[in-house]
């Protein structure tokens, strides 16, 4: 009778499952922007994007190689030391990733989970919030339309306009739609969005009010 070696799984393997991943960093500190600003959220930022986005603030996340692999059960107690039950994923670009066994073990641990995302690839996980920040920069996948609780819309110029209404057309109805100066221009973009809110009612404005606040 032969006995057969077990191979264990490789670290590419188990990334490709979701049951580890590249993780830039995880902290805790107040959701300053779109739904949930000013609620205390535990943010985990994973390794790795393909967007590119030319205003990016965190660009340093995009290599996914750079940061160390976990596994989802690492992350989840890191989580849990926290008070707050508010887990925000974001990156980089989450959704290169298989998200749900990691929102299953969050969900289980009692968390609420959000997502903040591009949507530039196929939707997976189980969230309770998600926020579709699409970039011109790489098309949006087909299946996020249809998850998105919120779209927010950076805008960085005045074509910046159609290019959100162009996606509010195609997310559902209840869908909550905001808009956000990008903060090098904010100052000049500010005053064009609030008069573009006043004229299109259905339009919010979001902030980045973490930055007036100095915190993450």
């Amino acid at each position: 009778m032969h006995t057969l070696d077990l191979v264990a799984p490789t670290t590419q393997e188990l990334v490709s499952a979701g049951l580890q991943l590249p993780v830039m960093e995880a902290f805790y500190t107040i959701q300053g922007e779109g739904r949930f600003t000013g609620h205390p959220a535990y943010f985990i930022r994973l390794g790795g994007c393909d967007v590119g986005c030319v205003w990016c603030d965190v660009k340093e996340s995009w290599e996914a190689a750079k940061w160390p692999v976990l596994s989802i059960e690492k992350i989840v107690e890191d989580a849990l030391a926290f008070p707050g039950r508010l887990v925000v994923i974001t990156g980089g670009e989450p959704l290169m990733y298989n998200l749900d066994p990691l929102t299953r073990l969050l969900k289980e641990k009692g968390f609420t989970t959000n997502i903040e995302t591009s949507g530039a690839h196929p939707f997976s996980g189980n969230f309770d919030w998600v926020c579709f920040s699409p970039k011109k920069f790489k098309k949006p996948h087909p299946s996020i339309y249809a998850q998105a609780d919120e779209l927010k819309v950076v805008i960085y110029n005045k074509s910046d306009f159609a290019f959100a209404e162009e996606h509010a057309n195609m997310v559902n109805a209840d869908c909550e739609l905001r808009l956000q100066p990008e903060w090098s221009k904010a100052s000049k973009l500010t005053p064009e969005i609030i008069d573009y809110v006043k004229n299109h009612p259905t339009w919010k404005i979001s902030l980045q009010t973490h930055k007036f606040m100095d915190i993450p």
